[in-house]
C-alpha cells in the first residue's frame, strides 16, 4: 500500500483541534516530532584522533515502514563536522571499533538474509563492507588483537542437532531457567576458512578484551546467562590465550560495568559497585596485576557516579560522571591526583561515552542538552572545551522550546533533593499551571538536565500544551554517591515516594503549580510510583499513567527475572522474612483509596515486571469502579516499547490521558481508539494500492 503524505510529519490537526495557531504548530514539539527524533548512540575516535565513527539511531516511520525497532546507521565525521554515511538504509549496526592501524572500521550486523549477526569490515577511504567472520550463532561481542589479524569473540552455544530436530517436530517445551544456552568465548584468525577455537571457561561470558601484548584476555563471566547473574554475579577473569586457563580473578563482588586494560598491561580499570548492596556500577576501580588484581577506588568519597572511562596513558584515566543533574569530565592518576576537564553546571552538555585517541590528546564523547538530542562531541584537551560536531535533527533548530532548569527542594526529614523542571512554553509569572511528574525507574536511575523528551517522557511536547513537566531525583537515585543511592533500600514506597509529594508541595508553595491538577507517570519503578500515587496518595494526583510498573510486591518478587537484585539492592529481605513489609508496600493494598483516573500500559512479554502486575491493579480498580481505569497491553514488547508503532501509540495515549484529566472535562475516559493517520499528517483518503 502506498501512502500519500500531505506534509511530512505534519501535526497541524492536533493544534487546530486544540485551538492552537498554525504558526505555533510549526514552532513547537509535537508527538510526531518525537517519533522522528534521531540520536547518536555511540562514538569511537580513530587512533590518530582525526576521525570519529558513530552510530545513529534512526526510527522507522509508523504507517510507512514495516514496524520494528529503530535502525542503527554508521557515520564517520571529522573534527570540522563534515560527516559521511558508511552504512544506512534498513540496517542495524553495533559494536563499532577501529582496526589498530586506523585503516578500517569493524562492526557487528545481520545483513540481508543472514540468520545471525556477523563481523564486518569497511575501509575508511572508500569501499563496501566485507563480512570477515561468521559463526553458527550470532556474534555478540568481539575484541580485535593488537596485530589486527586475530579476534576473540562471544557467541552462544549452538543448539544440538537432536534437540533442534525435536523442536521442529513440536517438542518445543521450555525447562524454565535450566535449558539456557551459555555465551562462550572463541579465538580465531581472520584468515579464510580459519576454524575458531572455543575456550573452555565456566559460566556465561559478556565481555572480552585482549591485552596490548596480545597474550591474555580479560573476560567477564557470570555463573549462568540469567539477567540476575548478569546484574549481581559477574567476575573479571584473566585468561591465557594459548591454553584457555584462568590465570587470575579480579577480587570484586558487586555490579560490574566496563573493563579496560592499561596501555602497559599492568592494570585493569573497571566501573563497578562499591559492594554487593550498591545499586549501581558507578565507582572507578583499578586492579594491579602485581597485587593479585585487588581492586581499589581511585575516586574515593566522590559523591557521584562514573558513567564512562578510558586510559589516557599507562598512569592516567579519563572519565565522565553524573553529578547532581549535570556531568563532570575529569582525569585521575593512579596515585589519586584529580583534574577537572569539564565542570558541571547550568548550560553544560550532559556528556558520557568517552573515547580517546592513541596519543591521549583527543576525546570523543556523546552529549545532549536541553535543546538537542544525543550528538557527537570532540574534545581537544588543549582547548579545554568540548565541541559539538554533529546535528542529527537540524529541524530542531527551528523549534521554540520551553525553559528548563534544575531545582532543589527539601524533604520532610530535611534531605535536600534535586530535579529538572520544564516550564510551560508560554509561562506567565503569577499563574498556576497543571503539572506532569515523570518518575524515573530503578530507582537507581538518574535525571540529567539535558534532553528530556521521548516517547514515554512528554517533556517539550507537554510544555507546548501548557504543562509544567517535572523530573525528580528522589532518594535512591544515582548521581550523588553510594550512600544516597542506598537511602531507599528496605523502605519501598516509603520516604522515596514521600519525596515526590514534598516536591509537589514545594512547587505549589512557589506559586507555580495548581495542586488540584497534578498528574504522574513513569516506567518500571516509575510505574510503581505511578501506581502508588493512584492508590496510597490518590488525593494528591488527578491523573496517573503507569508503565510496566509494580502493583503487588508479593507476586513481583516471585515473577521477576531479577530476584537476587531485588533482595540485595532493593528490599534487603526475603518475602518469607517479612510478609507485612511486602504487602504494605504494594499499591493493591490501598486500592480502596483510588479516586485517580489511571491509564495502565504494559508489554506482554515483559520478564522484569510481569504483565500480571498491571492485570492485578486493573482488575481491582475496575471492580471497585471508583475512578476511570484502562489497560493497554503491547504485543511483542518487553520492559519498555521498542517498536515504532507501539512507541507512537504510547506517546499519544499518555498525552491524551493527561490533557483529558488535567486540562479537559474529565469524566469518562477518552476514546479507546487513536487516529495515527491524523497524528502523522497522513490523509487516509489518498491511500492507494499498488
Amino acid at each position: 500500500m502506498r501512502i500519500s503524505i500531505l506534509s511530512t510529519w505534519s501535526v497541524l490537526w492536533i493544534l487546530l483541534a486544540c485551538g492552537i495557531s498554525v504558526g505555533l504548530a510549526q514552532q513547537t514539539m509535537q508527538p510526531a516530532d518525537v517519533a522522528r527524533l534521531r540520536a547518536v548512540t555511540n562514538a569511537a575516535i580513530a587512533p590518530d584522533g582525526k576521525l570519529i565513527a558513530y552510530t545513529l539511531s534512526v526510527p522507522r516511520r509508523p504507517l510507512e515502514d514495516d514496524d520494528g525497532p529503530a535502525w542503527s546507521h554508521l557515520y564517520v565525521v571529522d573534527a570540522a563536522g563534515k560527516a559521511r554515511v558508511f552504512v544506512a538504509g534498513q540496517e542495524t549496526v553495533g559494536s563499532v571499533s577501529w582496526m589498530p592501524d586506523g585503516s578500517s572500521l569493524l562492526y557487528l550486523a545481520k545483513r540481508g538474509q543472514e540468520e545471525n549477526a556477523s563481523l564486518y569490515q569497511i575501509p575508511i577511504d572508500g569501499g563496501e563492507s566485507v563480512r570477515i567472520l561468521e559463526h553458527d550463532t550470532a556474534i555478540q561481542a568481539y575484541s580485535i588483537h593488537p596485530d589486527g589479524k586475530q579476534v576473540a569473540f562471544l557467541a552462544t552455544e549452538k543448539l544440538g542437532e537432536e534437540i533442534s530436530s525435536l523442536r521442529d517436530q513440536g517438542f518445543d517445551q521450555e525447562v524454565f531457567e535450566e535449558d539456557w544456552l551459555a555465551t562462550k568465548c572463541w579465538v580465531t584468525t581472520l584468515e579464510a576458512d580459519a576454524q575458531p577455537r572455543q575456550l573452555d571457561l565456566p559460566g556465561s561470558a559478556s565481555q572480552v578484551h585482549w591485552n596490548h601484548a596480545g597474550t591474555k584476555l580479560a573476560i567477564v563471566l557470570a555463573p549462568t546467562p540469567s539477567v540476575d547473574d548478569s546484574y549481581m554475579a559477574k567476575q573479571v577473569c584473566i585468561v591465557d590465550v594459548e591454553d584457555g586457563s584462568i590465570l587470575a580473578k579480579v577480587e570484586h563482588c558487586a555490579k560490574l560495568g566496563e573493563v579496560r586494560w592499561s596501555p602497559d598491561d599492568e592494570h585493569l580499570a573497571l566501573v563497578a559497585g562499591a559492594d554487593i548492596h550498591d545499586p549501581k556500577d558507578g565507582r572507578l576501580l583499578v586492579a594491579a596485576a602485581s597485587d593479585g588484581f585487588q581492586v581499589r577506588d581511585v575516586l574515593p568519597e566522590y559523591d557521584a557516579h562514573v558513567t564512562s572511562f578510558q586510559w589516557q596513558n599507562e598512569g592516567t584515566l579519563l572519565w565522565t560522571a553524573d553529578e547532581g543533574t549535570w556531568t563532570r569530565v575529569g582525569s585521575v592518576s593512579l596515585d589519586g591526583k584529580r583534574t577537572t576537564l569539564v565542570a558541571p553546571g547550568e548550560g553544560q552538555p550532559i556528556l558520557a561515552g568517552i573515547s580517546v585517541s592513541q596519543d591521549g590528546k583527543q576525546i570523543a564523547m556523546v552529549g545532549h542538552a536541553a535543546s538537542f538530542e544525543h550528538e557527537v562531541f570532540v574534545f581537544d584537551l588543549a582547548s579545554k572545551s568540548p565541541q559539538r560536531i554533529s546535528n542529527s535533527n537540524p529541524w530542531l533548530d527551528e523549534k521554540v522550546l520551553a525553559r528548563q532548569t534544575t531545582i532543589s527542594w527539601t524533604a520532610a526529614d530535611g534531605l535536600t533533593l534535586q530535579g529538572v523542571l520544564v516550564y510551560p512554553k508560554d509561562y506567565v509569572d503569577g499563574e498556576r499551571y497543571p503539572m506532569i511528574m515523570v518518575v524515573h525507574g530503578g530507582p537507581e536511575a538518574h535525571e540529567s538536565d539535558g534532553w528530556m523528551t521521548s516517547y514515554s517522557r512528554p517533556g517539550q511536547v507537554a510544555a507546548a500544551r501548557g504543562f509544567f513537566v517535572f523530573y525528580p531525583n528522589y532518594r535512591g537515585s544515582t548521581g550523588r554517591g553510594v550512600e544516597f543511592s542506598k537511602l531507599g533500600q528496605a523502605d519501598a514506597a516509603g520516604k522515596e515516594f514521600s519525596d515526590l509529594v514534598d516536591a509537589i508541595d514545594h512547587l505549589v508553595h512557589q506559586g507555580l503549580v495548581d495542586k488540584d491538577r497534578v498528574g504522574i507517570t513513569g516506567g518500571s519503578y516509575g510505574g510503581y510510583a505511578s501506581a502508588w500515587a493512584a492508590t496510597f496518595y490518590s488525593e494528591r494526583y488527578a491523573a496517573s499513567v503507569m508503565f510496566v510498573g509494580i502493583s503487588d510486591n508479593i507476586s513481583k518478587v516471585g515473577t521477576t527475572d531479577i530476584p537476587e537484585e531485588m533482595f540485595l539492592v532493593h528490599h534487603r529481605k526475603r518475602l518469607w522474612e517479612d510478609w507485612d513489609y511486602f504487602a504494605q508496600s504494594s499499591p493493591i493494598r490501598y486500592v480502596e483509596r483510588n479516586r485517580t483516573p489511571t491509564l495502565i500500559l504494559h508489554g506482554k512479554e515483559d520478564p522484569r515486571v510481569h504483565p500480571s502486575q498491571s492485570l492485578e491493579l486493573h482488575r481491582h480498580l475496575k471492580t471497585l469502579g471508583q475512578a476511570p481505569v484502562r489497560l493497554v497491553l503491547y504485543e511483542g514488547e518487553g520492559h519498555g516499547n521498542r517498536k515504532a508503532a507501539a512507541r507512537l501509540d504510547y506517546s499519544l495515549r499518555q498525552l491524551r490521558w493527561m490533557e483529558h484529566y488535567l486540562k479537559g472535562a474529565g469524566g469518562a475516559p477518552p476514546s479507546l481508539r487513536v487516529d495515527y493517520h491524523e497524528a502523522l499528517g497522513i490523509d487516509k483518503t489518498d491511500e492507494q494500492t499498488d
